[in-house]
Protein backbone atom coordinates (compact mmCIF):
# COMPACT_ATOMS: atom_id res chain seq x y z
CA UNK A 1 0.00 0.00 0.00
CA UNK A 2 1.26 3.38 -1.21
CA UNK A 3 -0.60 5.43 2.15
CA UNK A 4 -2.06 3.64 5.17
CA UNK A 5 -4.96 2.71 5.91
CA UNK A 6 -5.74 4.57 9.31
CA UNK A 7 -3.76 7.41 7.61
CA UNK A 8 -6.35 7.98 4.91
CA UNK A 9 -9.23 7.37 6.98
CA UNK A 10 -8.04 9.80 9.75
CA UNK A 11 -6.62 12.84 7.03
CA UNK A 12 -10.63 12.21 5.30
CA UNK A 13 -12.16 12.81 8.55
CA UNK A 14 -9.97 15.53 9.39
CA UNK A 15 -10.62 17.29 5.90
CA UNK A 16 -14.44 17.00 6.97
CA UNK A 17 -13.75 18.66 10.43
CA UNK A 18 -15.31 15.31 11.85
CA UNK A 19 -14.69 14.05 15.50
CA UNK A 20 -13.99 10.49 16.45
CA UNK A 21 -17.24 10.84 18.39
CA UNK A 22 -19.84 12.06 16.18
CA UNK A 23 -18.00 8.90 13.87
CA UNK A 24 -18.92 6.66 16.87
CA UNK A 25 -22.55 7.99 17.09
CA UNK A 26 -23.35 7.65 13.36
CA UNK A 27 -21.62 4.27 12.80
CA UNK A 28 -22.24 2.42 16.87
CA UNK A 29 -18.60 1.64 16.40
CA UNK A 30 -16.79 1.92 19.63
CA UNK A 31 -14.41 4.82 20.26
CA UNK A 32 -11.75 2.73 20.92
CA UNK A 33 -11.71 0.35 17.69
CA UNK A 34 -12.13 3.77 15.45
CA UNK A 35 -8.92 5.50 17.54
CA UNK A 36 -7.27 1.92 17.21
CA UNK A 37 -8.38 1.80 13.42
CA UNK A 38 -6.82 5.37 12.74
CA UNK A 39 -3.23 4.10 14.74
CA UNK A 40 -3.46 0.46 12.92
CA UNK A 41 -2.98 -0.66 16.17
CA UNK A 42 -4.61 -3.76 15.10
CA UNK A 43 -4.25 -5.79 17.79
CA UNK A 44 -6.85 -3.60 19.92
CA UNK A 45 -9.31 -4.67 17.33
CA UNK A 46 -10.86 -8.54 17.04
CA UNK A 47 -9.70 -9.21 13.56
CA UNK A 48 -11.05 -11.11 10.99
CA UNK A 49 -14.75 -9.76 9.48
CA UNK A 50 -15.01 -7.46 12.65
CA UNK A 51 -11.89 -5.33 11.46
CA UNK A 52 -13.07 -5.40 8.28
CA UNK A 53 -16.71 -4.41 8.61
CA UNK A 54 -15.60 -1.79 10.82
CA UNK A 55 -12.92 -0.74 8.19
CA UNK A 56 -15.61 -0.77 5.72
CA UNK A 57 -18.61 0.96 7.68
CA UNK A 58 -16.16 3.41 8.92
CA UNK A 59 -14.82 4.31 5.50
CA UNK A 60 -18.39 4.14 3.76
CA UNK A 61 -19.60 6.68 6.37
CA UNK A 62 -16.54 9.27 4.87
CA UNK A 63 -17.76 8.18 1.48
CA UNK A 64 -14.64 6.34 0.55
CA UNK A 65 -14.25 3.28 -0.92
CA UNK A 66 -15.19 0.80 1.75
CA UNK A 67 -14.55 -2.56 0.29
CA UNK A 68 -11.01 -1.54 -1.53
CA UNK A 69 -10.06 -0.68 2.24
CA UNK A 70 -11.23 -3.71 3.63
CA UNK A 71 -9.55 -5.66 1.07
CA UNK A 72 -6.52 -3.86 1.29
CA UNK A 73 -6.45 -4.52 4.85
CA UNK A 74 -7.24 -8.76 4.81
CA UNK A 75 -4.54 -8.45 1.86
CA UNK A 76 -1.93 -6.56 4.29
CA UNK A 77 -2.22 -7.33 7.71
CA UNK A 78 -4.17 -11.34 7.70
CA UNK A 79 -2.38 -12.97 4.51
CA UNK A 80 -3.84 -16.51 3.78
CA UNK A 81 -5.81 -16.51 7.06
CA UNK A 82 -8.75 -18.62 6.78
CA UNK A 83 -12.27 -16.54 6.66
CA UNK A 84 -14.43 -19.59 7.84
CA UNK A 85 -15.38 -20.37 11.37
CA UNK A 86 -14.23 -22.67 13.49
CA UNK A 87 -16.66 -26.13 13.61
CA UNK A 88 -16.96 -27.73 16.73
CA UNK A 89 -14.86 -31.38 16.87
CA UNK A 90 -16.90 -34.09 16.72
CA UNK A 91 -16.87 -37.21 19.20
CA UNK A 92 -13.24 -38.51 19.43
CA UNK A 93 -12.76 -41.31 17.21
CA UNK A 94 -12.34 -45.30 18.62
CA UNK A 95 -9.25 -46.62 17.22
CA UNK A 96 -8.78 -49.22 15.07
CA UNK A 97 -7.42 -51.69 17.36
CA UNK A 98 -10.45 -51.52 19.67
CA UNK A 99 -12.62 -52.50 16.55
CA UNK A 100 -10.82 -54.61 15.26
CA UNK A 101 -10.78 -56.46 18.53
CA UNK A 102 -14.74 -56.57 18.94
CA UNK A 103 -14.38 -58.03 15.02
CA UNK A 104 -12.58 -60.84 16.31
CA UNK A 105 -14.95 -61.35 19.21
CA UNK A 106 -17.71 -61.64 17.13
CA UNK A 107 -16.43 -64.25 14.78
CA UNK A 108 -16.16 -66.16 17.69
CA UNK A 109 -19.42 -66.35 18.82
CA UNK A 110 -20.94 -66.71 15.32
CA UNK A 111 -18.78 -69.89 14.64
CA UNK A 112 -19.89 -71.32 17.97
CA UNK A 113 -23.14 -70.66 17.32
CA UNK A 114 -22.91 -72.32 13.74
CA UNK A 115 -21.32 -75.44 15.58
CA UNK A 116 -24.52 -75.09 17.76
CA UNK A 117 -26.97 -75.40 15.62
CA UNK A 118 -25.20 -78.38 13.60
CA UNK A 119 -24.89 -80.19 16.53
CA UNK A 120 -28.98 -79.84 17.43
CA UNK A 121 -29.70 -80.42 13.52
CA UNK A 122 -27.86 -83.75 13.71
CA UNK A 123 -29.23 -85.07 17.02
CA UNK A 124 -32.98 -84.01 16.01
CA UNK A 125 -33.38 -86.11 12.42
CA UNK A 126 -35.98 -88.42 13.23
CA UNK A 127 -34.68 -92.23 12.15
CA UNK A 128 -36.48 -94.47 9.31
CA UNK A 129 -39.45 -96.60 9.20
CA UNK A 130 -38.02 -99.37 10.70
CA UNK A 131 -37.31 -97.48 13.96
CA UNK A 132 -33.39 -97.37 12.96
CA UNK A 133 -31.52 -94.47 12.50
CA UNK A 134 -31.55 -92.83 9.16
CA UNK A 135 -29.17 -91.90 7.20
CA UNK A 136 -27.24 -88.64 8.34
CA UNK A 137 -26.99 -85.46 5.55
CA UNK A 138 -24.40 -83.20 6.03
CA UNK A 139 -25.70 -79.88 6.80
CA UNK A 140 -24.29 -78.39 3.82
CA UNK A 141 -26.24 -80.97 1.94
CA UNK A 142 -29.90 -79.98 2.59
CA UNK A 143 -31.91 -77.31 0.03
CA UNK A 144 -31.29 -73.53 1.41
CA UNK A 145 -35.17 -71.86 2.08
CA UNK A 146 -36.61 -69.87 -0.34
CA UNK A 147 -35.02 -66.41 0.10
CA UNK A 148 -37.90 -64.14 0.66
CA UNK A 149 -38.06 -61.61 -1.58
CA UNK A 150 -38.42 -57.96 -0.20
CA UNK A 151 -39.23 -54.40 -2.26
CA UNK A 152 -36.19 -52.37 -2.87
CA UNK A 153 -35.58 -49.85 -0.39
CA UNK A 154 -36.65 -46.58 -1.64
CA UNK A 155 -33.43 -44.08 -2.15
CA UNK A 156 -32.22 -41.86 1.00
CA UNK A 157 -33.56 -38.44 0.86
CA UNK A 158 -30.57 -35.68 0.59
CA UNK A 159 -29.19 -34.02 3.10
CA UNK A 160 -27.66 -31.16 1.87
CA UNK A 161 -27.41 -27.83 4.17
CA UNK A 162 -26.33 -24.77 3.94
CA UNK A 163 -24.86 -22.27 7.05
CA UNK A 164 -25.46 -18.75 7.46
CA UNK A 165 -23.45 -16.49 10.07
CA UNK A 166 -24.39 -12.86 10.46
CA UNK A 167 -21.87 -10.33 12.16
CA UNK A 168 -23.77 -6.53 11.95
CA UNK A 169 -20.55 -4.33 11.14
CA UNK A 170 -23.37 -1.22 12.65
CA UNK A 171 -26.81 -1.44 14.17
CA UNK A 172 -29.11 -3.21 11.51
CA UNK A 173 -32.63 -4.79 11.42
CA UNK A 174 -32.61 -8.72 10.64
CA UNK A 175 -35.03 -11.16 10.06
CA UNK A 176 -34.08 -14.53 8.94
CA UNK A 177 -35.77 -17.69 8.30
CA UNK A 178 -35.12 -21.31 7.90
CA UNK A 179 -36.58 -24.09 5.30
CA UNK A 180 -38.97 -25.25 7.60
CA UNK A 181 -40.34 -21.77 8.39
CA UNK A 182 -38.58 -21.26 11.54
CA UNK A 183 -37.98 -17.55 12.36
CA UNK A 184 -34.43 -18.31 13.41
CA UNK A 185 -33.77 -14.07 14.10
CA UNK A 186 -37.22 -12.87 14.40
CA UNK A 187 -37.42 -9.73 13.38
CA UNK A 188 -34.12 -8.41 15.94
CA UNK A 189 -32.22 -5.51 15.50
CA UNK A 190 -28.07 -5.97 16.24
CA UNK A 191 -26.15 -3.39 17.01
CA UNK A 192 -22.68 -3.57 15.88
CA UNK A 193 -20.14 -5.98 17.21
CA UNK A 194 -23.51 -8.25 17.30
CA UNK A 195 -23.51 -11.82 16.14
CA UNK A 196 -25.58 -14.27 15.15
CA UNK A 197 -25.33 -17.99 14.25
CA UNK A 198 -24.18 -19.75 12.30
CA UNK A 199 -27.48 -21.57 11.70
CA UNK A 200 -28.37 -24.49 9.32
CA UNK A 201 -30.60 -25.62 7.04
CA UNK A 202 -31.80 -26.84 3.83
CA UNK A 203 -32.12 -23.16 2.92
CA UNK A 204 -32.83 -19.53 4.00
CA UNK A 205 -34.56 -16.43 3.31
CA UNK A 206 -33.13 -13.40 4.95
CA UNK A 207 -34.02 -9.54 5.24
CA UNK A 208 -32.00 -6.54 6.26
CA UNK A 209 -32.75 -3.17 7.12
CA UNK A 210 -29.70 -1.74 5.34
CA UNK A 211 -26.30 -3.67 4.08
CA UNK A 212 -24.50 -2.59 7.40
CA UNK A 213 -23.68 -6.76 8.23
CA UNK A 214 -21.36 -9.29 6.87
CA UNK A 215 -22.93 -12.51 5.90
CA UNK A 216 -20.90 -15.87 6.05
CA UNK A 217 -22.56 -18.87 3.61
CA UNK A 218 -20.70 -22.06 4.03
CA UNK A 219 -17.90 -20.10 6.02
CA UNK A 220 -17.51 -17.39 2.70
CA UNK A 221 -18.16 -13.89 2.77
CA UNK A 222 -21.03 -12.90 0.48
CA UNK A 223 -21.19 -9.82 -1.34
CA UNK A 224 -23.55 -7.47 0.51
CA UNK A 225 -23.44 -4.08 -0.68
CA UNK A 226 -23.46 -1.49 1.60
CA UNK A 227 -27.22 0.36 1.10
CA UNK A 228 -29.00 2.59 3.74
CA UNK A 229 -32.20 0.81 2.38
CA UNK A 230 -33.76 -2.74 3.06
CA UNK A 231 -32.72 -5.72 1.37
CA UNK A 232 -33.29 -9.09 0.86
CA UNK A 233 -32.38 -12.83 -0.20
CA UNK A 234 -33.06 -16.46 -0.58
CA UNK A 235 -30.39 -18.92 -0.15
CA UNK A 236 -30.33 -22.15 -1.87
CA UNK A 237 -28.80 -25.54 -0.20
CA UNK A 238 -25.49 -24.81 -2.94
CA UNK A 239 -24.89 -21.61 -0.85
CA UNK A 240 -26.23 -19.28 -3.81
CA UNK A 241 -27.85 -15.72 -3.00
CA UNK A 242 -30.69 -14.93 -5.40
CA UNK A 243 -32.02 -10.93 -4.50
CA UNK A 244 -35.76 -10.65 -3.42
CA UNK A 245 -38.26 -8.30 -4.29
CA UNK A 246 -39.75 -6.21 -1.46
CA UNK A 247 -42.96 -8.39 -1.84
CA UNK A 248 -40.87 -11.83 -1.64
CA UNK A 249 -38.65 -10.77 1.28
CA UNK A 250 -39.71 -12.23 4.98
CA UNK A 251 -41.61 -9.64 7.42
CA UNK A 252 -41.04 -11.75 10.72
CA UNK A 253 -44.58 -9.94 11.67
Amino acid sequence: MERRIGEILREARTRRGIELSQVEEVTRIRLGYLRAIEEENWDALPGGVYTRGFIRTYASFLGLDGDRLATEYREAVEPGQESSPELPAGPPRRGPRRWEGAGSRLGWVAVAGVILVGAIAVVALPGDEDGGEGPLRPIEDRPAPAAEESEPLPPEPSAAEVSVRLLATAEVWVCLVSAGGRHLVDGLILEAGAEAGPFRSGSFTVSLGNGEVSMLVDGQEAEIPATPSPIGYSIDPAGQLTRLAEGERPTCA
